[in-house]
């Protein structure tokens, strides 16, 4: 039996978050996250349940006609569906460049080392922090990045405490990026810049052009 995800969206849109925002991406979005993050902002994904089955060549072939490299491969939380890196993994082999969003808490290890994984260490105010698999920060390269999502100046903190204890920075890109409608911008900037910390501020760009509760972008 050929292996297969639950996908819940496929579309082209502009990539709003990471080293690459801004530009034209295909969005794999995947169904199924067992975080349950209190300030998630796709809760329309979180159910397994929450797509249908797609084939990898299913997958690709719905992507290819988009007409479009850069692929990012999210969800939910992507490597909770054990196909993900067999995706992964195909879509390198197409010539897609390709992205993997994921939370702390499963095994980076398993993507294929062309991919650029995307880390995204959960902060105290998630409820999440507690399941962060720092074992993961070993496994880290420098095409790789570490996304922390802030929502008060306690994240701020925490945050900035692990990228010094864990050396992240000399690692690969950080990444810093406020809560929408929770931590402003520019409280967030002006925390970076008092502390000297060598890391990159990030806003959501797809939310600035589509608002807030946009979906399918």
């Amino acid at each position: 039996m050929k292996p297969s995800l639950i996908v819940h969206e496929i579309c082209l849109t502009l990539q709003g978050e990471s080293t690459q925002a801004g530009r034209l991406c295909v969005l794999v979005r995947l169904a199924g996250c067992p975080q349950s993050c209190r300030y998630c902002d796709t809760p329309q994904a979180r159910p397994f349940d929450a797509g249908r089955p797609m084939t990898i060549e299913e997958i690709i072939g719905q992507i290819e006609p988009l007409q479009c490299r850069l692929v990012e491969i999210t969800g939910g939380e992507p490597l909770a569906q054990p196909a993900t890196a067999d995706l992964a993994r195909a879509l390198i082999e197409h010539g897609f460049e390709v992205m993997v969003e994921t939370s702390g808490s499963h095994a980076i290890e398993v993507l294929p080392p062309q991919a650029r994984r995307i880390m995204d260490l959960k902060c105290p105010s998630s409820g999440e922090c507690e399941r962060n698999d720092f074992s993961n920060i070993e496994h880290l390269t420098p095409r790789d990045e570490v996304k922390f999502v802030l929502a008060d100046r306690r994240d701020y903190e925490w945050a900035r405490d692990m990228v010094r204890k864990y050396g992240l920075t000399q690692r690969c890109e950080v990444l810093f990026s406020p809560v929408c409608e929770r931590l402003v911008p520019r409280q967030l900037a002006e925390w970076i810049i008092a502390d000297r910390l060598p890391v990159r501020l990030q806003i959501q760009l797809h939310k600035y052009i589509w608002g807030n509760d946009a979906r399918g972008v």
